[in-house]
């Protein structure tokens, strides 16, 4: 049975839906221990702060800056460690061919991501699919973040989108439960498998 409202686009979170967003491998490659990754992860990837480097709003300086205060006692780790992000966000073997399967189905696809400047700078190699998307945004560009209702009504704008006929993915709930709030069907990313099943039970054939 054919569904008189079935989907036609599909819209991707970026970390850890098409990259890996591996910041805890970061920091131990740059040679922190366990206890030390804990630490600087609750100060500054775990910490609100984090998301104004999203927002992108605030100037690196001002953000490192936040982390600091979030933990005096690790600020020459914390600056030592964010004074370079390259290889925080790793590209993903499977994300050219899902999304070239999707397009060859007749799909719009699309990115919806809380993603800052300075990762997109400091690791280009991660995110160049973006290249194979019909288009999207990225949260820095735009001074609003998840699960913000505007960044997701700018995208519908932007790209003619119906919202009974596009579907999230996205690894945070608040991120895909913002989403149905607008009408949109939402799945959270655990794994590829899972998507892909419920794509199916969505009527997304490709």
């Amino acid at each position: 049975m054919i569904k008189t409202e079935a989907i036609n686009t599909v819209v991707f979170d970026i970390g850890n839906v098409l990259t890996d967003f591996g910041w805890e491998p970061f920091l131990r490659r740059k040679g922190f221990d366990d206890e030390m990754v804990e630490r600087i992860g609750n100060a500054t990837t775990r910490s609100a702060t984090w998301n104004e480097l999203d927002r992108g709003v605030l100037t690196t300086q001002e953000i490192i800056d936040g982390f600091v205060a979030n933990d005096p006692g690790i600020e020459k780790e914390i600056r030592y460690a964010f004074s370079d992000l390259s290889g925080i966000l790793v590209a993903r073997e499977r994300t050219v061919p899902w999304i070239r399967a999707l397009k060859a189905a007749g799909y719009k696809v699309l990115v919806l991501s809380n993603y800052s400047k300075q990762a997109e700078e400091a690791c280009p190699e991660a995110i160049a699919f973006l290249s194979e998307v019909d288009g999207g945004i990225l949260s820095y560009k735009e001074k609003v973040i998840k699960p913000d209702p505007e960044i997701y009504k700018r995208l519908c704008e932007r790209y003619d989108l119906i919202p009974e006929r596009t579907v999230f993915i996205d690894d945070t709930e608040r991120n895909i439960i913002a989403a149905r709030n607008l009408g949109w069907h939402g799945i959270v990313f655990k794994n590829y498998e899972q998507v892909e099943s419920e794509l199916r039970s969505m009527g997304v054939d490709y």
